[in-house]
């Protein structure tokens, strides 16, 4: 028994579409497509977690825990 995924799975490889799904300049092109539209109010642009990443996602930019005390002895001073 074949069931309608089996039937579909044939229409989506990278032969059939002609494009590859490996292309880096496709699929950096498709972030930014993606990263403009987040930039809209209202939009909820979805990310996985290999494209959240790639845009930055996951960089670490907080004060270091020196940073932070030194920032305090601004303030008392």
């Amino acid at each position: 028994m074949t069931t309608n995924n089996d039937q579909n799975n044939g229409l989506f490889h990278d032969d059939q579409v002609g494009i590859s799904f490996d292309d880096t300049d496709h699929v950096a092109e498709l972030l930014r497509e993606k990263m403009t539209d987040a930039m809209l109010p209202g939009y909820q642009a979805e990310f996985d977690a290999d494209e959240a990443q790639q845009v930055g996602a996951f960089e670490e930019d907080a004060l270091s825990e020196e940073d932070a005390i030194a920032s305090v002895d601004d303030l008392a001073r």
